[in-house]
């Protein structure tokens, strides 16, 4: 049940939607100007310590002693 960010193509807007399910069919509707003409956005998202076990933090390039 993911959040999914969109982009309204009439007023610029971005804001986030919620889907119950990747392949059922959500109306998507601008929250500004409640036009339909919104597009899915590339979202990238973080998990709080991702970093620390990804090994890009920046310690991860010190050397050692």
């Amino acid at each position: 049940m993911p959040f999914y960010e969109y982009q309204c193509q009439d007023c610029g807007r971005l804001f986030d939607k919620y889907v119950r399910s990747i392949t059922s069919r959500t109306e998507v509707i601008c929250p500004d100007c409640g036009s339909p003409d919104c597009e899915k956005s590339l979202s990238l998202f973080s998990s709080t310590g991702a970093s620390r076990h990804a090994g890009s933090g920046a310690d991860s390039c010190l050397p050692s002693g």
